[in-house]
């Protein structure tokens, strides 16, 4: 099969790529510049030149393959109807990589008792109503001849295997703690948040693109944590045992931007990837998140 990946120099589109590529298929990758072009093709992925804003390369791109990864920004709307309007009519997969952060509810990091699944109804924070439209506009393009599937991880850890192999949020906290000299959670840090090793997340990925019927939408997780148990892993593995400190909302705005501490950071995102288990017989195996920080997963940003 021949796979389209938007973001395959990022980390889940890189992990992605690396994936499909072991498993016997030919992989091209969208590439901004001559340097990214040359490290993607040297990882066996054959680069297309352009940016999430060249609808006509994209759409070319679609067009050429037999199914499309687009795990480059969740909310790009021309990017994704440029890929799907190369896909049209031909009944080929277009994974759209959204995120449970639609269902995450902002709380200061105090924990909120709400757990999402497929069929739970919602209503999404301001921040995030955009994606969800553009989400249910991907998959309502099933009625236009394109296999449309969305898959919305909650937080990524472990390493990728690509060009950029960095999740995001647990470098922030180890990234935090080493500029203070202590873990730091927003509040209580009692907020929790479903998580998900790369690996299990690639390898739902690999599964959806083979059987997953048109218009499907699938969280990803495999547990949940609070960032206090998060932070106190951190902590452990940075020799500051286990200590954490509370910082205002504003505090982690400072550090993060306000989108990432009123979000992410501070906010809960419990979801079950009920679906994804049951439709597609996805089984995640990876070890948990706190395994993989205290094991020494995160070393390198130590």
């Amino acid at each position: 099969m021949k796979v389209f990946v938007t973001g395959a120099s990022g980390y889940i589109g890189g992990s992605v790529a690396a994936y499909l590529i072991d498993a016997g298929h030919q992989v091209s990758g969208l590439a901004r510049s001559a340097e990214t072009a040359d490290a993607l093709e040297k990882l066996g992925i054959a680069p297309v030149r352009g940016t999430l804003e060249d609808a006509e390369v994209l759409a070319t791109a679609a067009q050429e393959a037999d199914a499309v990864v687009d795990a480059a920004n969740a909310a790009h709307r021309d990017a994704a109807e440029a890929l799907l309007k190369g896909l049209a009519g031909r009944r080929k997969a277009f994974i759209h990589t959204s995120g449970s952060s639609i269902v995450g509810t902002r709380a200061g990091g105090d924990l909120r008792e709400d757990v999402f699944d497929e069929d739970t109804p919602f209503t999404p924070s301001p921040a995030r109503v955009g994606r969800v439209t553009l989400d249910n506009d991907i998959r309502a393009a099933a009625a236009n001849g394109v296999r449309s599937i969305i898959i919305a991880p909650s937080l990524i850890y472990g390493r990728g295997r690509g060009l950029n192999p960095h999740s995001m949020q647990v470098p922030w906290l180890i990234a935090l703690a080493k500029k203070h000299g202590v873990a730091k959670h927003i509040g209580s840090g009692e907020n929790r948040w479903s998580n998900v090793h790369i690996d299990d997340l690639v390898a739902l990925y690999a599964l959806a693109l083979e059987k997953a019927p048109a218009g499907a939408f699938y969280f990803a997780e495999n547990g949940e944590n609070s960032m206090r148990d998060v932070s106190e892993a951190v902590s452990r593995m940075l020799g500051f045992g286990g200590r954490t400190q509370a910082m205002t909302v504003e505090e982690a705005a400072a550090e993060w931007g306000e989108g990432a501490a009123k979000d992410t950071m501070g906010s809960n995102s419990r979801v079950r990837a009920k679906r994804a288990r049951e439709e597609l017989g996805w089984q995640p195996h990876a070890r948990s998140l706190i395994e993989e920080i205290e094991r020494g997963c995160y070393a390198e940003d130590r």
